[in-house]
């Protein structure tokens, strides 16, 4: 059992950076097509109001902008075609966020290999024409422009590529290779649009990733390219282990991953000309795979309570990847619960992360205390938010806290939200329903039902000026309190308690 005391004076303010609704991430960005998907992004934003969204594949073929029509005579015209794009990108304003754009991949007539990424077929070789490439980043900016303004679209921060240095993703993690690209890109991208910020190199972890940085780095100093902000990714997940589909990993712990982010910022720092440049972390999660079932569960929710409390020491941003189930990179999702990286599941279901988000999210005030299972904030009004989260990935270990804060005379109500095992867990019901692959109108009702967090009021008054709470939190839970000083507004007559049965 672990044992909390807390007894704040009113004095206190700790250092505490949110960026929970920087950015959040998506699938390859046709499939902002979908309803269900369009549904999904509506739900998180009510819960999180993200302020700009990043996925991958704007210049694959699914979006089909790049397109070659091959004439008669032998000639080949190349044309630029919007109308997917228009229609997601309309969505995502309509649904109040912005883009993170990515630039890549490659469509396949421009690529300059067959190497292909995931059940999509992403196509990750470099371009066999550079001026062509330039070209079609142009064209998209330029519409883009056109459509949005100017001033809209110098909003939207701009990534060059998606992990270069995993070989997946480009070519032989060819270093050489991803700087012509960026070169070329930066330059076109400042061309269209001087004061779009722009970055990357959006690499991965894993060895050798810290050297990506400096390396690139060093190169956009020795080219005297454009630099806005350095872009990494962090994930948890340690050597997999497959059982069929699925993949089960040990986790880093938090200190962990926020110390490999902080290398990362120190790596920035060393060089003059880019100290206190910003470094974005355009994706996280636990585990790296799609399929992999930490993603449904409380675990994962308090590994993300612990990032959220910490992320914003080592970062000016950061974005969860993702915030839907409708997702393809290893085929079309099967079951209603597989592993999925969204913080919300088919028939917008919420998981138990979504409510983590949320309560980061709509956090008040600045930070007067946080450790490594509790944050507290104090309000302008003087009320107190706070959230705590027990991480126990191995065996079960109950977490107690005792909060001792400083509070003026009179009613204060206390509103209580907990997602644990039992409550704001819809893999549970799933789980006991039998694990049905296809949802009836019922069980979706049902599921989303249990998806909400278990919330309780309760009265209390100070006792010489302090407010006592005293908490026991499950393993992997996670909890809100609220407490906001009272005003009772009563009519004159109105008694609910006449109807309390009398007591013998």
């Amino acid at each position: 059992m672990k044992e909390i005391h807390v007894a704040l004076n009113g004095r206190e303010q700790v250092p505490f950076h949110n960026h929970t609704s920087f950015c959040v991430g998506t699938g390859r960005l046709d499939l902002g097509l979908h309803e269900e998907y369009q549904r999904q992004l509506a739900r998180a934003q009510e819960l999180c109001h993200f302020s700009h969204i990043r996925g991958h594949g704007l210049f694959s073929d699914q979006m089909g902008i790049y397109q070659e029509r091959e004439n008669k005579d032998g000639t080949t015209d190349v044309s630029y075609c919007f109308t997917y794009a228009d229609r997601v990108f309309d969505m995502y304003r309509k649904n109040g966020i912005r883009p993170f754009l990515e630039l890549g991949f490659m469509p396949r007539r421009l690529a300059s290999g067959t190497q292909t990424l995931f059940y999509w077929n992403a196509q990750v070789t470099p371009p066999r024409d550079m001026e062509a490439w330039i070209k079609l980043v142009r064209a998209t900016l330029t519409h883009f422009r056109d459509r949005y303004g100017e001033d809209e679209v110098s909003l939207w921060p701009c990534e060059i590529w998606n992990e270069p240095n995993h070989k997946g993703f480009w070519e032989n993690a060819d270093k050489e290779k991803y700087f012509d690209l960026y070169r070329a890109t930066v330059l076109c991208v400042k061309e269209v649009l001087p004061r779009m910020r722009v970055g990357g190199p959006a690499i991965c972890g894993g060895t050798g990733s810290q050297d990506w940085i400096r390396d690139f780095l060093a190169f956009c100093r020795r080219e005297k390219l454009p630099v806005d902000f350095v872009t990494r990714h962090a994930y948890m997940g340690l050597a997999p282990e497959y059982r069929k589909r699925y993949v089960y990993h040990p986790m880093c712990d938090v200190s962990w991953t926020i110390d490999e982010m902080r290398e990362s910022r120190g790596i920035i720092d060393s060089f003059p000309e880019y100290e206190g440049l910003p470094m974005y972390i355009t994706e996280f999660n636990t585990s790296y795979n799609p399929f992999c079932p930490i993603h449904d569960t409380v675990l994962n929710a308090a590994c993300c309570a612990g990032l959220l409390a910490r992320l914003g020491d080592v970062s000016d941003g950061y974005s969860y990847w993702t915030f839907g189930d409708v997702f393809e990179e290893q085929g079309i999702p099967p079951r209603p619960f597989h592993g999925g990286f969204g913080l919300l599941a088919e028939g917008q279901i919420e998981k138990p992360t979504a409510w983590a988000f949320s309560f980061f999210a709509d956090l008040k005030g600045d930070a007067v205390y946080r450790d490594d299972n509790l944050l507290v904030t104090r309000t302008e009004e003087g009320g107190y938010d706070l959230i705590a989260w027990n991480i126990c990935p191995d065996q079960p270990e109950t977490l107690h806290f005792t909060l001792e804060l400083p509070a003026a005379e009179g009613p204060w109500v206390l509103v209580t939200d907990r997602v644990d095992g039992q409550h704001g867990n819809p893999l549970k019901g799933w789980h006991d329903l039998g694990e049905p692959a296809s949802l009836t109108e019922g069980q979706r009702a049902l599921l989303k039902a249990m998806a909400r967090p278990w919330t309780v009021t309760e009265t209390l008054t100070p006792e010489n000026g302090v407010l006592l709470i005293k908490e026991e939190m499950t393993d992997n839970a996670v909890l809100r309190l609220r407490l906001r000083p009272v005003r009772p507004v009563t009519e004159e007559g109105y008694d609910y308690r006449y109807y309390r049965p009398t007591e013998e």
